[in-house]
């Protein structure tokens, strides 16, 4: 988006494939729920998310952690920045509730995947898309004191967002507010749900960054790597809110569907 040389903030793009045998609890068949639509690889799902030919509507399931409830000003924004890129005739429905802790902080990829089968209860159905959204009572794994995570979308229709990462930045001095980073964060990772840059959606123009997969090279992009890495996100946040997706990125998006 004061200067911080030591400080990289990581927005983790990890696609997981997972397949299914004839036995599986989650097939209809066996009196379960279906959820092979939304077990696919990041960005697989970038046109039915945008778009209105297969889904109509689309159904936000924000579940958080005791204490780590997103701030209503992020999921305004975050809501803004979805109903400006997306065609969802019948509507984007937002809902909030908490769990318990899971205890597994500080988290590897693979626990978040295995909270989410815990805990995800909404899943396509008929003309709706679900995506999860999972707000964290800890950090990445893989954090160190000079760079952290803070969020990653993992697959078609899930991300993570680690909010106690989140808090603990937005506590620094001269640091931009808690709901600005969340919602930089949301708007991000479901950016990579899109499939941006190059996660499943071919870019129009080449405009990806080549040191950086998966991000764009436009100046002042929400998909650019230095809004994510060192003081860049914070300059870009400072100087104008939460950033937002270039002519690049948004020709990308329309290319699958979108707005």
């Amino acid at each position: 988006m004061i200067r911080f040389k030591k400080l990289l903030i990581i927005f983790v793009a990890i696609g997981f494939v997972f397949s299914c045998t004839k036995d599986d609890p989650n097939d209809p068949k066996n009196g379960g729920v279906n959820r092979t639509a939304n077990l696919k690889t990041l960005g697989a799902s970038a046109t039915d998310l945008l778009s209105d030919v297969k889904f109509t509507s689309m159904n936000l399931e924000i579940v958080y952690v005791e204490g780590n409830k997103p701030a209503d000003e992020a999921i305004s924004e975050f809501q803004s920045f979805l109903q400006e890129r997306i065609y969802k005739p019948d509507g984007i429905s937002i809902t909030l509730r908490s769990v318990p802790s899971s205890g597994k902080a500080p988290f590897t990829i693979e626990e978040i995947v295995e909270i989410e089968k815990e805990e995800r209860t909404a899943y396509n159905a008929g003309d709706e898309i679900a995506v999860w959204i999972y707000f964290a009572d800890g950090s990445n794994e893989k954090d160190t004191n000079e760079k952290f995570v803070l969020g990653s979308a993992f697959r078609n229709t899930s991300m993570v967002i680690y909010e106690q990462t989140i808090k603990e930045f937005a506590n620094r001095n001269g640091s931009p507010s808690r709901a600005i980073i969340e919602a930089a964060t949301l708007n991000h990772e479901f950016g990579h749900l899109f499939g941006l840059v190059d996660l499943g959606t071919e870019p129009v123009s080449n405009h990806e960054d080549s040191e950086n997969q998966g991000h764009c090279n436009g100046d002042g992009c929400l998909m650019r790597a230095s809004i994510e890495f060192g003081s860049g996100v914070v300059d870009v946040i400072n100087g104008s809110g939460v950033p937002e997706l270039d002519e690049a990125c948004i020709d990308d998006l329309q290319s699958v569907g979108g707005r």
